[in-house]
């Protein structure tokens, strides 16, 4: 760490008067870096209306000052409502990272570094002004030699460098707050740097924005609503993305929309069917919808762009959030509950009863009301808020689907206010139900849970012999509460239970078989054969699977 900050000397220095100035020299104070700062610096008075801002406000400030890292790290900490709380996720949100462009000679040095020819060797045309210029990126409009109109996307020369330099002190700092605050440790900060460094150094690599795009735009093949641009790989490197330029009308702009005879109805659920295709269908879907990245083209298409942050959603997760919001709709508290933890990881100190108390609330607000009443991406945000209450630390991609729904329904709502958001998600909901429940699914997850329980069972017999080793040398040792034992006795009950239900299954699959064809091979008139075996064995077999099956059930340890 000290080899770090001596490396990084002069931007530590900055970071810390930053902290200083937006009321945060308690922070530097408690984590011994006093020392770090020069001595003019350790006199820098604070604002006088320091103590007049809330923590939110000082934040976003502080984020704000110390540039392009800062601010994309406060952007991506507002989409986590499960680690944060609403106050400071509302300040977060307006962090705006809009600066002035770099130089035109710049923009063509990098063009013909990445690309290896000159600007006017690859476009027909090529404006030297940028449309968009933000703290990682600028976008230029140019025309192929094809004549096709494309966005160039160029990232900012030596923002990489700077935001690693960044990332260094950040990791840094996030590691001595871990170990010296008890709120860093309830907030995970570590955790939070750790996934937004990831999520940054990939946004650095357009490579990765280029084939987010791709497989969204792969939804959409046959679409004659969605539009989607086209990435131009030739033209396209780490630092620089080539793609349609799509012209349109920001899709909050009625008086324009209004003035080219858009029926705003038709866009809204054309937007809809956009988003629910992307969450439900596809499970892979545009993270940050919000107007500046979605526009009208001419015909009423939707087109989307800035595919840099993505949500995924797996079958699994799917399944889960419309478990949940079925069962918050029903009223079904144990049903919330169960979803809530199976989508999430928490410590055994989760108090279930306060757990119950705050998710009954929640249902009393949802239950039985009318479809069009019913907010899913607020009632998830609410959840979010509870998962952080009870330190339950949910996917972040359950957060990423929370804001995406919170900003298509506020478009939606703004463009129709009548728009039924939860019955037109409701034949996209089914579709995922069935496709969970699909046979096919079902066996896939059978024969890899019997793979998975047959691996267990051959090491065994090596584990057994470590476990009997370790013991003869007296370096065995049980900690173990009554509650845990609990829980490890019942999962190796629903463990047992499944490789039971696995092998029955099995097991009365062979036994029909053979008995189809034992059938169909012996047919002597003999006395036996007279009788109805086959009828009679299958239903036997089957007699006795349902009766496991219900023994299983009925335990509730399946």
């Amino acid at each position: 760490m000290i080899g770090k900050r001596l490396k990084h000397a002069q931007r530590y220095q900055e970071i810390l008067r930053g902290f200083l100035r937006n009321g945060f020299g308690y922070i530097i104070k408690d984590l011994g870096l006093s020392e770090a700062l020069a001595l003019s610096l350790r006199k820098s008075q604070q604002p006088s209306d320091i103590s007049q801002r809330s923590l939110g406000e000082r934040l976003r400030n502080l984020f704000q000052e110390l540039g392009t890292t800062f601010i994309k790290l406060g952007q991506i900490a507002s989409t986590r409502r499960d680690l944060l709380p609403e106050n400071i996720i509302r300040e977060l949100e307006q962090l705006q990272n809009q600066v002035p462009p770099f130089s035109s000679s710049e923009v063509h040095d990098i063009i013909e570094k990445e690309l290896g020819a000159n600007v006017e060797t690859i476009f027909s045309e090529f404006q030297e002004q940028p449309v968009a210029s933000a703290s990682i990126a600028q976008v230029h409009m140019a025309r192929l030699h094809s004549g096709k109109k494309v966005a160039v996307k160029i990232q900012r020369p030596k923002i990489q460098k700077a935001i690693e330099t960044d990332l260094e002190i950040l990791h840094d700092l996030a590691r001595l707050m871990d170990s010296k605050f008890a709120w860093a440790k309830t907030y995970h900060l570590l955790d939070m740097v750790e996934e937004f460094s990831r999520k940054l150094m990939l946004e650095l690599d357009f490579s990765n924005e280029g084939r987010n795009t791709e497989k969204v735009a792969n939804q959409f093949l046959k679409s004659q609503t969605v539009k989607i641009p086209k990435i131009y790989w030739n033209y396209s490197t780490k630092k620089i993305l080539t793609m349609d330029y799509i012209d349109g009308i920001k899709i909050d702009d009625l008086e324009k929309l209004k003035e080219m005879g858009y029926d705003r109805k038709k866009i809204a659920e054309n937007f809809a069917e956009c988003m629910f295709q992307q969450i439900f269908a596809g499970g892979f879907f545009h993270g940050d919808p919000h107007p500046g990245n979605v526009v009208v083209t001419p015909g009423g298409m939707i087109g989307l762009i800035d595919f840099g942050l993505i949500g995924r959603l797996s079958t699994e997760m799917r399944y889960q959030f419309i478990t949940l919001i079925l069962a918050m709709k029903k009223g079904k508290t144990d049903a919330m509950i169960n979803s809530l933890l199976k989508m999430g990881l928490f410590s055994e100190e989760v108090d279930h009863t306060l757990l119950q108390f705050d998710v009954e609330k929640l249902r009393d607000k949802y239950y039985d009301r009318p479809l069009s009443e019913f907010h899913m991406g607020e009632a998830i945000n609410e959840l979010l808020r509870i998962a952080l209450r009870h330190h339950i630390q949910l996917p972040a991609e359950f957060t990423v689907l929370g804001k995406t729904l919170m900003t298509l329904e506020g478009i939606i709502c703004f463009l129709d206010p009548d728009f039924n958001m939860m019955k037109f998600a409701e034949p996209y909901a089914e579709k995922t139900m069935k496709a969970y429940y699909h046979p096919k699914r079902i066996a896939e997850n059978t024969f890899q849970q019997i793979k998975e329980y047959s691996e267990i069972f051959s090491e065994f017999p090596k584990t057994l012999q470590n476990v009997t080793d370790m013991a003869k040398k007296g370096k065995l040792r049980f900690e173990i509460s009554a509650a845990e034992l609990h829980t490890a006795l019942k999962k190796l009950n629903q463990i047992s239970n499944k490789l039971s239900f696995a092998i029955v299954l099995l097991s009365f699959s062979i036994v029909c078989t053979g008995l189809i064809i034992g059938s169909s091979i012996v047919r002597q008139s003999t006395l036996i054969w007279e009788l109805p075996i086959i009828e009679i064995g299958a239903v036997i077999a089957s007699l006795m699977f349902l009766w496991l099956l219900m023994g299983i059930f009925r335990s509730g340890r399946f």
